[in-house]
């Protein structure tokens, strides 16, 4: 903003930048205030931790992992840089594509949008718990025997998302396995693969014959 010329002008001009100064200031003041209060009204026994690291412990696939890290690591990051299980994938980190999903207590979770300190005391399973004494899931050999990937970005994502959906809904519905898969997005296209993959993992899982 230019600065006018004459005294008058110039004088109001200055009177004008210093009440918005104040003004600025005092809404500062407010916010650091406002937070002060919140923080006095938090209810008795809650525990702010941060923003250096803290140990915290999280069951993984059956096993108790203990890490130190800062309260604002998601789970997806602890879970690829802290204890180097790559199966989950950081794609859109929006919680939209389904590319990190994992299962916590039973169900399907978008672990970038889920805090590495919240999911304490949870068990938490990942594509890498999957298979046992070397021998592939049902749904992962589904996967394999139906062409159910491309890339394979997004396959351990719709691997778990198809876990958890299955234990949930162990005979579906052509219709249902659509409905229950919408959160996850495969960019190659291989929804067909994958329909008939949960088709055949629903009757492997369930002692039937397998899918042709």
């Amino acid at each position: 903003m230019a600065i006018p010329d004459d005294p008058e002008s110039r004088k109001a001009a200055e009177v004008s930048r210093r009440d918005f100064l104040r003004g600025t200031g005092a809404v500062i003041s407010a916010g650091i205030v406002a937070s002060a209060q919140v923080l006095e009204a938090s209810p008795a026994g809650t525990k702010i931790v941060g923003p250096d690291k803290v140990s915290i412990t999280l069951r993984i696939n059956g096993a108790a992992k203990s890490l130190s890290l800062e309260p604002r690591v998601t789970l997806l990051e602890a879970l690829r840089n802290d204890l180097e299980l790559t199966g989950a994938k950081k794609v859109c980190d929006r919680s939209t594509c389904g590319a990190c999903t994992v299962i916590i207590n039973g169900k399907a979770a978008y672990s970038c949008t889920v805090l590495a300190l919240e999911a304490q005391g949870k068990e938490i399973t990942t594509v890498e718990g999957l298979a046992q004494g070397g021998k592939l899931h049902p749904v992962q050999q589904a996967f394999v025997d139906n062409d159910a990937q491309q890339c394979g970005y997004c396959t351990p994502g719709f691997v778990m998302a198809c876990k958890a959906f299955l234990d949930k809904h162990p005979a579906p519905s052509l219709e249902q396995i659509r409905t229950g898969l919408g959160g996850n997005l495969c960019r190659c296209g291989t929804y067909v693969g994958i329909t008939h993959a949960v088709q055949q993992a629903s009757k492997q899982m369930k002692g039937g014959r397998a899918h042709a």
